[in-house]
């Protein structure tokens, strides 16, 4: 059943793709790497980060996604969740160097303030220079957590973690990164 769903992830993805207004983040051989990203404006509460930055309603941020479908078809025989977690961990940390170099170069570069991710795949980011704030609004969390059921059943994860919000200043990411 679960590779039944993996197989129709597969074929829906690009649908979700061209819908969605996100872009691929490239490698050096311009290669998908594992974000995709969009330019979004926060609506949530005012939000300090570990370096001091503000982050304020309306302010421009680069939205992260993790193309999931990429992450479970190169996972899918790896039954171990720690295992799994590692391995994304590094993919992570290997894709990172690219998106700072996608923030760089971005036309609207000055007014890009940080990045945000919503994800359940948290441990081990704060080790990547990301801050982790709890989700406040306890409906949009519930939400987001159901959101993420399909995967978390695809992944066939014994872990459900509540989602957060993964933040990171622009300087972070460049300073880091960059």
């Amino acid at each position: 059943m679960k590779s039944y769903l993996l197989g129709v992830w597969n074929t829906l993805d690009p649908v979700y793709y061209s819908f969605s207004r996100l872009k691929y983040v490239r490698d050096l051989e311009e290669n998908r790497t594992l974000f995709r990203v969009r330019l979004t404006r926060y609506k949530g509460r005012s939000t300090v980060l570990k370096d001091g930055t503000i982050i304020y309603k309306n302010d421009l941020l680069l939205k992260i996604h993790l193309h999931n479908v990429k992450i479970m078809n190169e996972l899918y025989a790896v039954t171990s969740d720690t295992r799994r977690a590692v391995y994304i961990y590094h993919m992570v940390k290997k894709g990172m160097p690219m998106l700072a170099k996608y923030v760089e170069n971005h036309e609207r570069y000055n007014e890009i303030k940080g990045i945000i991710g919503i994800t359940s795949l948290h441990k081990g980011s704060k080790r990547l220079g990301f801050d982790n704030i709890t989700i406040p609004n306890a409906w949009y969390r519930t939400y987001k957590q159901m959101t993420f059921t399909p995967i978390n059943y695809i992944a066939s994860s014994s872990r459900h973690e509540e989602p957060m919000y993964l933040f990171m200043s622009k300087d972070e990411l460049v300073n880091r990164y960059g």
